[in-house]
Formats: structure tokens, sequence, C-alpha cells
């Protein structure tokens, strides 16, 4: 079956070779997950419950810079608070859920790597050597994002939502299920948005969009990633811009891909002329 051509699959076979492909893919979860689940004092105490600590590598260098420069509003989670669980299966579940969670972040770059390798037959010679690196750039990207909302947006949301208070008399208690959800929900959606450049190459490649377009749309797009940065940050100046920096930034990366990819296909047209 490996050796037949998308032409001489039948709609059945591709089914067949599509639920081998997530097969492994779940099955490579699964292993991460369960290392995950093994070493839970790693998994909660030093990554999932670290970002409420003052001893926090991005807690301690925001401390540290406040007080050189005299803002000590800058030394965030300095009074960790307490994590509680208000169910009697609700630390099992957790411990489950967020095994899964780790287990998809792990393996992501394998299950990006059997999806292509179900999708890579379908493309032509020249599409494929274009596209060799997908699986690369999309692991690499949606990592550095996974990494940028655990070590910058995380502390912040941490910070802000659980020393927000309406009043003296209202403490605050924070369940275990609602912390663990703010953390995987900001990470997760940090390591998506990274994906923007892939995005816009697989566009532009189509055709859908153009430099000259992206350019035109810039200042629309700046306020869509403002009012996306206030989404997944806490409702604060600072945080906003400081997750805005990196997605600016990334946009301006796409437009530089989409013009190559533009060059490029103007220039292989300027060939095919002359031949």
């Amino acid at each position: 079956m490996a050796d037949k051509t998308e032409n001489e699959m039948s709609f059945l076979e591709h089914l067949e070779v599509l639920r081998w492909h997530i097969i492994r893919a779940l099955l490579g979860i699964l292993v991460v997950a369960i290392v995950a689940f093994i070493f839970k004092d790693i998994v909660f105490n030093k990554i999932i419950l670290a970002p409420k600590l003052p001893e926090f590598i991005t807690n301690r260098l925001l401390c540290d810079f406040g007080r050189t420069i005299n803002i000590l509003t800058l030394c965030i989670n300095s009074r960790p608070f307490e994590v509680i669980s208000i169910k009697m299966a609700g630390q099992f579940s957790m411990h489950i859920m967020v095994s899964l969670i780790a287990g998809f972040v792990v393996s992501f770059p394998y299950v990006f790597h059997e999806f292509w390798r179900f999708i890579v037959p379908a493309l032509y010679t020249k599409e494929r050597n274009v596209a060799r690196g997908a699986v690369f750039y999309s692991s690499l990207l949606f990592l550095l994002g996974v990494t940028f909302g655990y070590f910058v947006i995380v502390p912040l949301s941490v910070h802000f939502l659980g020393s927000y208070s309406v009043s003296e008399q209202v403490t605050n208690q924070i369940n275990l299920i609602s912390y663990v959800s703010t953390v995987a929900s900001v990470v997760l959606a940090a390591g998506i948005i990274f994906e923007l450049p892939i995005l816009v190459y697989f566009l532009s490649k189509a055709g859908l969009i153009t430099p000259a377009f992206l350019k035109r749309y810039r200042k629309h797009s700046l306020v869509l990633i403002l009012a996306l940065s206030a989404i997944i940050t806490p409702p604060d100046i600072f945080s906003q811009i400081l997750v805005a920096f990196p997605l600016i930034f990334l946009y301006e990366v796409g437009i530089g891909i989409s013009k190559r990819i533009l060059a490029k296909r103007e220039e292989e047209l300027a060939e095919s002329d002359e031949t």
C-alpha cells in the first residue's frame, strides 16, 4: 500500500493510511503523557506551579530590574497564593489532563510529522522540495510560542488574576482546575499564534495573499494584534505591549516571506517566457 501513488489509492485506502498516522501520533502523545504522569513532582512543582512563586526566573529577573530602576511594582508574584482542590477526584483528574497536555506539547513535532507524511504524497515533486522544512519550522515556531507564553505571559497573567481583588473582604483561593486551565490555554494559544509565518507562507504559495495585501492591512492587523494581546493577557497595558511586540514582528516576517515567494514566482514566470 505504501508503494502506491496518490492516484492509484482508493478512498478507503487513504482512510486506512490516515488511520495509522493518527494512531502513531496518538501513541507518541501517550508515551510522553505516561512519562509526565510518572514524574508528577517535576511537572507540577517545577513547571505548572512554578510561575506563581517569587523565585521563578521571570519573576526574579523582573523584580531585580524593578529594584534597579526603582519601580517595585515589577516585583510580580512576590506573595504566592494558595491553590486548592475542591473536588474529591479533582487532583487525580487534573493529573491526567496535565499529562495529556504535556504529551501533546512535547510530542508536537512528531505529531505534525505524522500528518505531514500523510499530506506529502499528494504534493508534486516541486511542492515537496519547497515545503521540505515545514515540519522543522512549524515545530520550532510552536515551541518558541509555548516558551514565550510560559515564561512571559503566564507569570504576568498569574500575578494579575491571582492578586486582583474587588474587596478586602474577599480572599482569593484559586481552584486547581482554574489555575491549570489558565496556564494551559495561554501556553497553547501562544504556540498556535506563533505559527503565523507558516500560515502566511502557505496562503502566499496558494496565491490567496500578497505582500501588497499584507502591507495594505498593516494598520488593521495592528488593531487585531492589540485586541488579541488583550484577550490572552491580563488587562494591563504593560502585558499587552509585551505580547504585542513579537506578534507584530511575526507579521512583518510574514510580509517578508510573502515578498520572497512573489519574487520567486515572478522569476519562474520570466524564465518560462524566455524558453
